[in-house]
């Protein structure tokens, strides 16, 4: 049965059915090669390599004068490839791995005929080089390393608003942290790639989702499940609400804990931790003269449904007391939550 719409704005009563279970950013790490010691900038401009004129980066001419005789070194060397001015354009093409397509990071690797890859996937090709199919040995393009040490990048995420001018080895790092990256959608009945803004996330849960969308703070949810006792790992359709000039969504699901199978009611924050934390919600359910109430923070949708789920942190109700609330007879699942958001 999919989800209802309540009739008043700010006392929604919404009957929810059982969907499909949900199932569950590289980062450059300076331990594994060098890191630029420089800070990121705001409002800077890429600067160009030593000794490289105005305007313009370095790039290395992918080829090695490392000899080798027979099908490869069988001992580690190192390469001295020549450089020249170019395009930052040509350098990123340079250190983007032929293989996988990311950016390059050390130790960067290259054939005795000079084309490189990335080490992770220096391992997926089985020593072979995928463009001359010679075989790869222990050579290290220090050369590029070195020029990727000099240069000076925009975060991906400035058509976004990030002002931010970084090191190469901590852009990486950076984005995935950007405060203005894009938001993954928070749907946990499916496997969705979708990201974007608040907004264009709220029509996408709206219009491919059909997600049921209410106005105001409060809530009266009622949620209805026949032959519960075949309930396992199942995850309910959620609900948003626009309340205080911002996006909600109220999760409601059952999955096992440890082995028992459990209900779970939580609300989660469209925006950053930074801006939940302003925000606080109660959620209530009972029946036959008993309650459990449960009030906490919201969560941002920058942490995973998932992750949300089993932190526990959220109103916790056990299929024994859910039964007991439903009127005991164990024939079907009738729960009805309220709650409420503010606005500390």
């Amino acid at each position: 049965m999919a989800p209802g719409r309540g009739t008043d704005p700010t006392d929604s009563i919404t009957e929810m059915s059982v969907s499909e279970d949900a199932s569950s950013s590289l980062c450059y790490d300076s331990e594994e090669g060098a890191v630029s010691s420089g800070q990121a900038r705001s409002h800077g401009k890429p600067m160009a390599s030593s000794g490289a004129t105005p305007g313009s980066s370095l790039q290395y001419h992918p080829h090695s004068t490392a000899k080798s005789s027979g099908n490869s070194p069988s001992h580690t060397s190192q390469a001295s490839p020549s450089v020249a001015v170019m395009s930052s354009g040509g350098v990123h093409e340079l250190l983007e791995c032929p293989v996988c397509t990311n950016s390059m990071f050390p130790p960067i690797h290259q054939c005795p005929n000079g084309h490189t890859l990335c080490s992770h996937c220096k391992a997926r090709v089985h020593n072979r080089c995928p463009t001359c199919r010679y075989e790869l040995g222990n050579i290290r393009c220090l050369a590029l390393e070195k020029v990727a040490e000099s240069l000076e990048l925009p975060c991906k995420h400035n058509s976004l608003g990030c002002p931010e001018i970084l090191p190469y080895y901590c852009k990486v790092k950076h984005e995935a942290l950007c405060a203005f990256r894009p938001y993954c959608c928070p749907y946990a009945g499916s496997e969705c790639a979708v990201t974007g803004d608040v907004l264009a996330l709220v029509a996408h849960l709206r219009d491919d989702h059909k997600v049921d969308m209410h106005n105001g703070s409060t809530f009266n949810h009622r949620y209805v499940k026949q032959n519960p006792q075949e309930v396992e790992n199942a995850t309910w359709m959620l609900t948003v609400f626009n309340c205080f000039g911002q996006h909600f969504c109220l999760h409601f699901e059952a999955f096992q804990l440890g082995g028992a199978p459990v209900y779970m009611a939580f609300l989660r924050f469209m925006g950053d931790d930074s801006d939940a934390k302003a925000f606080g919600y109660s959620l209530e359910v009972g029946g036959n003269g008993r309650k459990l109430m449960w009030q906490g923070v919201p969560r941002s949708i920058r942490d995973s449904h998932r992750k949300v789920r089993d932190s526990h942190d959220g109103l916790i109700i056990q299929r024994s007391m859910a039964l007991f609330f439903s009127g005991g007879d164990g024939k079907e699942l009738k729960l009805r939550v309220t709650g409420r958001i503010w606005k500390e």
